[in-house]
């Protein structure tokens, strides 16, 4: 056992530098944006690698966003989808994983399968089928259609992650809370979800990054001015022939805040969702 729990160690580190360097990989970008933001015209173009000092530095762009549009709006509208979207990707999606994992019935594997196949094919080539029932339904131009939306494109790598999280907890302890007389939604809430938190962050993560980024519903689902979302509304600045650089970079740097939030939240627990087969 000592022996095996040494031989961990250099896995579990390995694991943490390798993170690491994937962050410091992607963060990149993200401070060439929020650096560019803050310049001139003339600086962002002359040399974008520097940083912003004397007559290049200017807050003209984010005068612009807060002046045009409405972003405070935009900011709220995706907020509501994406903390909605995550909250029900994450309840179904456990909800399924457990029943998948934990009861065996005829078509289990089938079951399962066949929601394996959403992270196969992408929701997008039904988008004129989902824009049809969303205008049968009365639901353009409103929160609620992309917030079903997204929910549908998460479900499958929720259920295909937390399914095999969810067959890892032990029977003893499940079979334990039934015999203390709980029911099978008590054993879910207090006894099976609090020991998949790490998974369930991950997929937290995987589920929000593609539902605050995303362009191609909300221009075809919800594109009015109530209902635009943050990726959306930061359009207006880029024209055919002429593009507001400064407004869209910081924009960007606006739009990468509540991303960067939810992203702390979820760290700690999505590190260990991460790592937890490199230290077994």
């Amino acid at each position: 056992m000592a022996s095996r729990s040494t031989a961990s160690l250099p896995r579990a580190a390995a694991a943490h530098a390798v993170l690491i360097v994937y962050t410091v990989i992607a963060l990149f970008p993200v401070l060439l944006i929020v650096i560019n933001a803050f310049k001139t015209r003339r600086a962002i173009f002359r040399s974008p690698m520097g940083l912003p000092s004397g007559e290049g530095f200017s807050l003209e762009g984010f005068r612009t966003v807060l002046s045009q549009g409405d972003f405070l709006r935009y900011f709220e509208n995706s907020l509501i989808v994406t903390i909605v979207s995550i909250a029900l990707v994450l309840l179904f999606g456990a909800m399924a994983a457990f029943a998948l994992s934990e009861y065996r019935f005829r078509g289990n594997r089938l079951m399962g399968l066949y929601l394996a196949l959403g992270i196969m094919i992408p929701i997008r080539l039904g988008t004129i089928a989902i824009l049809q029932e969303m205008v049968a339904s009365g639901l353009v131009n409103t929160l609620t259609a992309l917030i079903l939306v997204y929910t549908a494109q998460g479900l499958p790598l929720s259920v295909f992650i937390l399914s095999e999280f969810m067959a890892q907890v032990s029977n003893d302890l499940k079979n334990a809370g039934r015999i203390d007389g709980l029911s099978e939604y008590k054993i879910f809430f207090r006894l099976v979800l609090p020991l998949v938190r790490p998974a369930m962050a991950t997929v937290a993560v995987f589920t929000m990054i593609p539902v605050w980024n995303d362009l191609w519903f909300p221009l075809i689902l919800a594109p009015s001015e109530g209902t635009k979302t943050v990726t959306l509304g930061a359009q207006m600045f880029i024209g055919q022939f002429v593009t507001n650089w400064n407004a869209v970079l910081a924009a960007l740097s606006l739009a990468i805040l509540p991303v960067l939030v939810l992203y702390l939240i979820f760290s700690r627990q999505l590190i260990r969702g991460i790592t937890s087969g490199a230290v077994k």
